[in-house]
């Protein structure tokens, strides 16, 4: 494949991204769902590309050129290897250029969220892993490691499980990555969904004065374009472009977090290889991704700027703008080769799925928010539904909606959630891990370990963090 065939995969890439954006300015649904650009072009590109297009020229035309739909084999095997690229530089920026506060401030705010999520990932775990267990391996002789495609696919998102893509492969299961992808599309539907439908019921009830109706909404929040009196700064330029462009003294922070944590995944690789896996026949660094040690790479880069930088020359804000590029082009592309084939031959494990990650996130909600987090149980619990369902923008946008003048510490404390949450899971090296795991001490272990896991956070919710008033 030639360079030029790679530089015009990516051009193509941006052009779906504006057609995406167009798109959602035209179609007020869409607006109304809240869905990201970035998702209805990957649609877009998916309907438009071999797996529907392609298909139906192929059959009706036999006209074998027109296999791929509107593209080209080239560009697909280009954008096929994009979200394991990209999802290194989402999870690096997550904490580059974010001042991390004291761990005493963080568990006190943030700490009833931190609960709340963590017991809706441990039981996505437990909820699949059973079912893997009692139908869909004995019953659909799908691998044991499907278990874990609810909390990959609902809380990881698509960034995560087309990240992962490696890792299914080197167990065998490729196929799991086109049902996570598949997944996550349905859970940050549901998770829109849902959440505005319980944003109405909410304000019929009375339940919170904060509430925002989703009808009075603002230009800005319905079209996605901030209006001109309403703009900030992308960011500041905090170093002078006779010396390095900002943009590209920011993205060799980033390029040097993900090179720390390539140093030490690679460590660890050796370190098992020498010791307990040459030794028990045990392996698991070797299929852990590099995308949740990347995240480890940027707290180093963020703990020694936080030491040096007295200039302040690391912006946060410009470090979103890099993420939010990363992820926007990672979402198409995963989005753009999910395979609807594999999908189909498996139909009835994917819904079944499906539907138990939905009713799961929604019940633990409405039964567990107002029990763990004693003050505006409302406002905050949204937050952790929309990451529970759609990753942590989906729970930020909802939060929005329902507190939009940040009247309630629901916002902070979902910030601050995200420190002691992320690295772990959603993404983090539970999720990373936890397939290696499932291979190779059986989904059984696992099982067990997670159901601990859930009841301890969930006593932890109610019994301290729900009986604390002070909250």
């Amino acid at each position: 494949m030639t360079l030029e065939a790679i530089g015009f995969a990516l051009i193509i890439m941006t052009v779906i991204l504006l057609i995406g954006k167009w798109i959602r300015l035209k179609v007020p649904l869409f607006q109304r769902l809240f869905l990201p650009s970035s998702i209805i072009g990957g649609f877009f590109a998916l309907l438009v590309g071999p797996e529907v297009l392609g298909r139906i020229l192929t059959a009706t035309t036999d006209n074998e050129a027109m296999a791929y739909g509107l593209f080209t084999e080239d560009m697909f095997d280009v954008w096929a290897e994009l979200p394991g690229l990209l999802i290194n530089v989402v999870f690096a920026c997550l904490f580059i250029g974010f001042a991390i506060p004291r761990l005493q401030e963080v568990w006190k705010t943030g700490g009833p969220q931190v609960a709340l999520g963590y017991t809706i990932s441990w039981a996505q775990y437990v909820v699949g892993i059973l079912l893997a267990v009692t139908v869909l391996t004995p019953v659909f002789n799908l691998d044991p490691a499907v278990g874990a495609l609810i909390e990959i696919s609902f809380v990881g998102g698509h960034g995560t499980a087309a990240g992962l893509g490696d890792t299914f492969e080197a167990i065998g299961f490729a196929e799991g990555q086109d049902l996570a992808l598949g997944l996550a599309t349905i859970g940050i539907l549901s998770g829109v969904i849902i959440g505005i439908i319980l944003i109405n019921w909410a304000a019929r009830k009375g339940i919170t004065s904060t509430l925002a109706h989703p009808d009075d909404l603002s230009v800005d929040q319905k079209t996605g374009i901030v209006q001109k009196d309403n703009r900030e700064s992308a960011g500041e330029l905090t170093t002078s472009p006779i010396s390095i462009e900002p943009l590209a003294f920011h993205a060799g922070l980033v390029g040097l977090a993900i090179f720390i944590g390539y140093l030490i995944l690679e460590f660890f690789v050796w370190l098992e290889d020498v010791t307990w896996g040459a030794a028990y026949d045990l392996y698991l660094f070797e299929y852990v991704p590099l995308f949740p040690i990347a995240m480890i790479g940027g707290i180093i880069i963020q703990i020694v700027i936080s030491k040096v930088d007295k200039s302040e020359i690391v912006d946060g804000a410009t470090i979103s703008r890099i993420q939010g590029l990363a992820l926007d082009i990672l979402i198409v592309s995963a989005m753009a080769t999910l395979s609807l084939q594999v999908i189909g031959d498996n139909i009835i494990p994917f819904v079944i799925l499906a539907v138990a990650g939905v009713v799961l996130n929604v019940v633990m909600f409405i039964y567990l928010a107002p029990r763990m987090i004693p003050s505006y149980w409302f406002e905050r619990g949204m937050g952790d539904l929309g990451q529970s369902t759609g990753v942590a923008a989906t729970g930020i946008m909802l939060m929005q909606i329902v507190d939009p003048e940040n009247r309630t510490p629901a916002l902070k404390a979902f910030g601050y959630k995200q420190i002691l949450f992320e690295p772990m899971v959603g993404g983090g090296l539970v999720t990373a891990a936890s397939i290696p795991f499932i291979l190779q001490f059986g989904p059984i272990p696992v099982l067990i370990g997670m159901s601990l896991l859930m009841i301890a956070f969930w006593l932890l919710g109610v019994l301290y963090f729900g009986k604390n008033k002070e909250e």
